[in-house]
């Protein structure tokens, strides 16, 4: 079998003598250029598995050849040398369509991992093969609307790159099976993926839980704990519901994903961690920093590629699949039969706005299954809420008041939703989230955000 070959540019002959050795030792082959002419020159005489360019080059930027190749060999991962703490201009390339980036002086260390995950590339799967009306483990995004086509799409390409992904969309929209995707289809699938939840994490135990500690380094400590970025080493670490994290903490994340090095509470000596960060919030993070909640510098950091998430109500053409395909899962899960589901009832689920969305939906499909009568799914097993005729505003949910835009329409079909589902729950907030299938903190936050006041009674 032929080795890889990779394409060296760089001005500094030291530089480019040192990439070769260790490439080499590495038994990839090398082709050098000293400039943007001499690159060009090597791309259209043969073809590389990797690219290592330098940002400043003779004859232009570096970016520039990372925007071509992005566009003319897609195929070929390009990383960029950076000027040693200048996240900015590595930011740009990633923005760019760079693969990775490392930065003067070179840490071999971290070239030759840098090397290996871009080799891999070459076997990674690409999600636009799959199928997704056929079951298939590796497509667990369905839905055959132009909105999830372009969700699938952006995914193939995040795969084949290492750039920090934020992840935005309503709860149970399925961010974090976006994130398992991107993991699965890049060349890191053969290492951990690790989720953290930081809504759910105290904050006093947060930094201990993410870094690790020392045994001894404070009351309780009697043994070393492993922190879940060493845990996620070589893999992706998800970070869900990220706008949660403390101020305090934010800037020591900032610092892991500016040095790529965590330290445990306690110890002396940090640790160099090759780790891929995804991050995910159903709030919307750029108001956060606006507000002075969360820092703007972290979440530059964070948002280089941003994957929208699309609502269920603004895809109502997926509701008929993806609900016969939780129906299999479903009865599979029993070992019974798949139920019918009648006309009506599949109209109404179509209507409906579904503020919990596809967890929403599985939600309902589950206590109607439970509930059904001989394998037939009816109007009633769904137990849908629904505005009663004089209820809440004088307009139909469905309709928009005169003058109303998109946003307030929503808002109002929203805000009746979840004061129905209140009212059904006995006023008990969890119960109601329940109902709706999404999170208690989820539906409180959407309480506020709507200002509906109420005591905390969940307690």
């Amino acid at each position: 079998m032929d080795n890889p070959t990779a394409l060296i540019v760089d001005d500094e002959p030291d530089i480019r003598e040192l990439l070769e050795l260790t490439l080499q030792r590495m038994n990839i082959d090398t082709v050098t250029a000293a400039d943007l002419g001499q690159a060009r020159q090597a791309l259209a005489s043969q073809s590389f598995q990797l690219c290592l360019a330098d940002m400043r080059l003779p004859d232009g930027d570096g970016i520039d050849l990372v925007r071509e190749i992005h566009e003319q060999h897609p195929e070929t991962p390009v990383a960029m040398i950076t000027a040693h703490g200048n996240m900015e201009t590595a930011i740009q390339a990633l923005k760019a369509g760079a693969f990775d980036f490392v930065s003067k002086p070179v840490d071999l260390s971290v070239l030759r991992s840098l090397v290996n995950t871009a080799l891999k590339l070459q076997d990674a799967e690409n999600i636009q093969s799959c199928d997704t009306e056929q079951e298939d483990s590796q497509c667990p995004l369905r839905g055959a609307s132009t909105a999830m086509d372009k969700v699938r799409s952006l995914i193939s390409k995040l795969a084949r790159s290492q750039a920090p992904v934020h992840i935005t969309g309503e709860s149970g929209t399925g961010k974090e099976l976006a994130a398992r995707l991107i993991h699965q289809l890049g060349p890191r699938n053969d290492h951990p993926f690790v989720a953290v939840n930081c809504g759910a994490i105290p904050h006093e135990l947060m930094e201990s839980e993410l870094f690790g500690y020392k045994k001894g380094a404070f009351t309780g400590a009697v043994a070393d704990k492993t922190g879940l970025f060493v845990e996620a080493d070589g893999g992706t670490l998800f970070l869900d519901e990220v706008a949660d994290l403390p101020l305090s903490m934010q800037v020591k994340l900032l610092r892991v994903i500016q040095e790529k090095m965590v330290r445990p509470v306690g110890a002396t000596e940090e640790r160099r961690i090759n780790v891929r960060i995804i991050s995910a919030t159903h709030q919307n993070l750029a108001r956060r920093v606006q507000e002075g909640d969360f820092r703007q510098d972290l979440f530059y950091r964070l948002n280089v590629i941003e994957l929208h998430m699309p609502s269920l109500r603004d895809r109502p053409e997926d509701i008929p699949g993806l609900t016969q395909h939780l129906l299999e899962n479903i009865a599979s899960n029993y070992q019974q039969a798949v139920p019918t589901l009648q006309e009506t009832a599949l109209e109404a689920l179509q209507r409906h706005p579904f503020p919990g969305n596809v967890r929403e939906l599985e939600n309902i499909l589950e206590r109607a299954f439970a509930l059904c009568e001989n394998g037939i799914i009816t109007l009633d097993d769904l137990g849908l809420l629904e505005l009663s005729p004089g209820q809440g505003n004088s307009a139909s949910p469905q309709e928009p008041m005169p003058g109303e835009n998109l946003e307030d329409y929503l808002a109002r079909i929203e805000k009746d939703i979840l004061l129905q589902a209140l009212e059904k729950a006995g006023g008990i907030k969890t119960s109601a989230a329940n109902l709706l299938g999404i999170s208690f903190r989820s539906f409180r936050y959407r309480l506020g955000k709507l200002g509906i006041a109420g005591k905390d009674d969940d307690k």
